[in-house]
């Protein structure tokens, strides 16, 4: 099946003026932890002084960084667990504010 994604090498610019790689590997802040929150029926970022509720999409995205794959096989990896959906702009504006709002961080690859 032929991909509707760019090559590996686009990045995008982020409001902040960091660049957001599809070569970058990310990973969930250290400070806060990812769980699954029954009585919210949502994914949760949990933080010492509270909690973010993530929407649906949000969870999903979150859910699938482990802190060693970079941006491009998240991508790929969405794509084929919501086959026939482009979801390359969405998860990218996603990301974008997930570290805007210090949610993840990123690496470069040397």
């Amino acid at each position: 099946m032929p991909s509707s994604l760019p090559t590996r090498t686009t990045p995008v610019r982020t409001r902040g003026n960091a660049m957001i790689s599809p070569e970058d590997t990310i990973a969930i802040a250290q400070h806060l932890r990812l769980q699954w929150e029954p009585a919210q029926n949502a994914w949760v970022l949990l933080y010492p002084e509270g909690m973010v509720r993530l929407s649906e999409s949000a969870g999903e995205i979150m859910k699938r960084i482990d802190g060693t794959a970079d941006v491009q096989a998240l991508i790929t990896g969405l794509e084929h667990a919501f086959p026939g959906a482009d979801l390359r702009a969405d998860v990218l504006e996603f990301l974008e504010v997930a570290v805007e709002r210090g949610w993840i961080t990123r690496s470069s690859p040397r």
